[in-house]
């Protein structure tokens, strides 16, 4: 695997993976320490923190669209570096509370401000790289995501091996940190040429996207390719446990193998997108790998030994993966070059809510469906996946068709 195809090429690519590298490094301890920080030094309860989660997301899902819409108005470098500094500063509240509103109030600025920042960040990666290489960039963000989760995790491993609130606090304190360093890389970068509205549509400061009908439904069926996510991080280790013969280790080598397997492959995957038509394909593709995923998935329930559910998982994972990466890399373009350039941080804070809905409504849809129904809850799931995939390819062409779209380098024509 050559090092090009992990780090990204100098300039603003470079510097925006930097700056996700930091980031991520602290919330991958956060994901691991958190819940247990939340129970173990604050005293909730279960029910407590899942219901703040659920508000905050559902608050982060709204505000979203909004906070893009001021990262167009008044520039994404500038907003980004403010909700990357809010955000660490709404983690650093999270050290102090100790009563429930204070900590409610503390998720919902968290969430509030992680979907402003997403938002801002995909405006800035919009107005600095050039559109035919903005799918590639968020292939090598993706990658450094990945690759800092993995290691933060690791380092929460250690905070959930000494299990103390000093080691809880110290992970939270970091994650912190580690959003006002990415602050800083992002002020680094140039501030981006102000985008001019398409000539025949008017500039206008409203929030266009809420009217983009084309663009909700495209939205939408991203969202539903996005329950991938809620899939493997809360579904799975709980099928692991209750429904196969495997050992619980399982749940980590299936994560280990998922992120090494974005960080070495995604953007060579990516390089397969080339504009909207070949993005629509791979959605496409997507779907029908992720059903083939589910049915693996199910099949691991059967039989008493240990070793080969374990053996099925892992072959269901890499083909979980391999469909994960292809939604990405198809996913990204179709975000991109269906905004309009003037308004790419309220589009993309409209189509970046569709991971907060699934975070949403993921957990309890997916657990009601496959920890009950078992083998036919996973077929439904995956026909889910392959309806909306299918279903990607003539929603593009219907919003491709009522919108003026960046330019890009034709796509070769294939047999």
């Amino acid at each position: 695997m050559r090092v090009s195809r992990i780090i990204p090429p100098p300039g603003p690519p470079r510097t925006l993976a930097l700056a996700q590298l930091t980031n991520s490094v602290g919330d991958g301890a956060y994901y691991v320490c958190s819940v247990l920080y939340f129970s173990r030094v604050i005293g909730l309860s279960p029910t407590q923190i899942g219901a703040a989660l659920t508000l905050g997301w559902a608050l982060g899902a709204v505000v979203g669209v909004p906070l893009g819409h001021v990262a167009d108005r008044r520039g994404p470098r500038g907003i980004a570096v403010l909700m990357s500094l809010a955000t660490g500063a709404a983690i650093a509240s999270l050290l102090f509370v100790r009563t429930y509103p204070a900590f409610l109030a503390a998720v919902c600025l968290y969430t509030c401000c992680q979907c402003g920042l997403a938002a801002a960040r995909q405006a800035l990666l919009a107005g600095l790289v050039e559109p035919a290489r903005r799918t590639e960039t968020r292939a090598y963000l993706q990658s450094t995501v990945n690759a800092g989760l993995a290691l933060g995790a690791a380092l929460g491993g250690i905070a959930l091996q000494l299990d103390d609130e000093a080691s809880y606090l110290t992970a939270l304190a970091m994650d912190a940190v580690t959003f006002v360093l990415a602050a800083w890389v992002l002020g680094r970068l140039p501030a981006p040429a102000r985008q001019l509205p398409d000539a025949d549509r008017p500039a206008g400061r409203s929030l266009t996207v809420l009217r983009d009908r084309p663009y909700a439904v495209v939205s939408l069926l991203n969202m539903v390719m996005l329950l991938y996510m809620p899939l493997l991080s809360v579904v799975l280790p709980l099928w692991i446990v209750q429904r196969t013969g495997a050992p619980g280790w399982t749940v980590s080598a299936l994560l280990v193998l998922n992120t090494l397997t974005v960080v070495l492959f995604q953007v060579r995957m990516a390089a397969r997108v080339t504009g909207l038509r070949s993005a629509a394909r791979a959605v496409r593709q997507a779907g029908l790998v992720l059903l083939l995923a589910c049915v693996c998935f199910a099949v691991s329930a059967v039989g008493t030994s240990a070793w080969l559910p374990v053996l099925v998982l892992l072959v269901a994972a890499g083909v979980q993966v391999f469909g994960e990466m292809l939604l990405g890399s198809g996913s990204w373009e179709i975000g991109f070059a269906l905004a309009p350039a003037d308004k790419q941080g309220q589009y993309q804070g409209f189509y970046g809510a569709g991971t907060a809905v699934a975070r949403l409504i993921g957990p309890l849809l997916l657990t009601a469906l496959i920890l009950s129904w078992g083998t036919g809850g996973w077929l439904v799931v995956g026909a889910l996946f392959l309806g909306a995939g299918l279903a990607m390819e003539p929603a593009v062409r219907w919003a491709e068709a009522r919108r003026p779209v960046e330019p890009r380098e034709p796509e070769p024509v294939r047999d």
